[in-house]
């Protein structure tokens, strides 16, 4: 039998952390589209990331983008974080909107452009230093479009390069997180498209590098949850982006497209030991169409019930029928828990934190997106810069 107490004690305890542009205006390559109330400013990104954490409870950190949350006085704005209730999560870097990147960044054929990715890189170290935030985020969007366009072993050199001059800069509390991504914009080589080339410059670096899972970054038919418990084994699974995707990087609300696919992950989480670990947990979404802080709520809330029906899996029984060769016996345990209505559970934790058991309907009550739409009329709404 499941210990429900222990469940619940877990469930309390979980974080997600939000990202700082899901709350800005976002859209497809040919369109982003404008909401009213959008932030305009890194603050009000974070007041409205306080509203999420404020109904859900477990969203405490909010992970910012370096260019698009510059600010003149980076302390400052971690308290203003604090004054909210919230923390800054991990920075990342931005090597992809330049037009000095066309071929490249840190992979890029002229050392000139490698001295400028780099240069970027190590300005977010040094906001972490002054945000206090663990982590930094690295996604490339660097690759070829043609073969014999440039070299690819050189390529992956000036990476390992790049990487460890950044490396090296990391104060001793402070991680590298290595982002992968199998294809878009390059579409011949991508520089870091799997888990794999990611792991190995991770090991040559040294412990403090680690890979992120985005979940969106993955060929049809990849089986996710098989590279989360390698890299759990070994040690290197820094973290997670969430979302979901029907045909490549969708971007779309975590739990949409396969709620099925992030249980099995959230399982392996569990099972191997990256629950109440070091491993981050961060969603990555666009909200093209939907209203920005009900999906993120809403999105937690996806996390918050994948992770009960992998905390409710009874391990002894699959184990147990795992050792047996009961293919459906195991089959059947884990299907148990997947099929388990676990809403009135979270529902009971909510009440427990003294939080309404209702986030969605929580909010929509609290009157907050009618008062941005009023007080937020006029300036420039925060986006993605394209």
């Amino acid at each position: 039998m499941t210990d429900l107490a222990a469940v619940k004690a877990a469930l309390k305890s979980q974080a997600v952390e939000t990202p700082s542009w899901a709350y800005g205006n976002s859209g497809t390559r040919f369109k982003v589209f404008a909401q009213e109330g959008v932030p305009r400013t890194a603050r009000e990104k974070l007041a409205d990331a306080a509203k999420v954490h404020e109904f859900t409870g477990a969203a405490p950190t909010v992970a910012l983008h370096i260019p698009w949350d510059k600010v003149d006085d980076y302390a400052a704005l971690a308290g203003f974080a604090e004054e909210h209730g919230l923390r800054l999560g991990a920075i990342n870097s931005n090597t992809f909107q330049d037009d000095a990147y066309r071929l490249g960044s840190i992979c890029h054929p002229e050392a000139a452009v490698r001295r400028k990715a780099v240069d970027h890189l190590l300005e977010c170290v040094d906001i972490m230093d002054a945000t206090g935030s663990r982590d930094l985020k690295l996604w490339f969007a660097d690759g070829t479009n043609y073969p014999g366009q440039d070299d690819i072993r050189a390529r992956q050199d000036r990476l390992a390069e790049g990487l460890a001059a950044v490396y090296e800069r990391l104060g001793g509390n402070q991680r590298m997180l290595l982002e992968y991504k199998f294809f878009e914009p390059a579409f011949y080589t991508t520089d870091v498209p799997d888990w794999g080339t990611a792991y190995a410059h991770c090991l040559k670096l040294g412990p403090r590098a680690r890979v992120v899972v985005d979940t969106g970054h993955h060929a049809p038919g990849t089986n996710i949850e098989f590279i989360v418990a390698t890299l759990l084994r070994e040690g290197r699974l820094g973290g997670f982006d969430f979302n979901s995707r029907f045909y490549a990087d969708d971007d779309l609300m975590v739990g949409a497209a396969d709620p099925f696919q992030l249980f099995r992950i959230m399982y392996e989480v569990v099972r191997g030991g990256g629950f109440g670990s070091d491993v981050a947990f961060m969603l990555d979404q666009c909200h093209n169409i939907e209203a920005k802080i009900p999906a993120i709520i809403r999105s937690v809330m996806n996390v918050q019930e994948a992770t009960a029906k992998a905390l409710l899996v009874d391990r002894d029984a699959l184990s147990a029928a795992q050792t047996a060769g009961d293919v459906l016996g195991a089959n059947a345990v884990l299907m148990d828990a997947y099929n388990t209505d676990v809403r009135p559970l979270l529902r009971e934790v909510r009440e427990e934190m003294d939080l309404d058991p209702e986030p969605l309907a929580a909010y929509a009550r609290s009157g907050w997106a009618g008062k941005i739409v009023a007080e937020r009329a006029g300036g420039r709404q925060a986006g993605w810069g394209a």
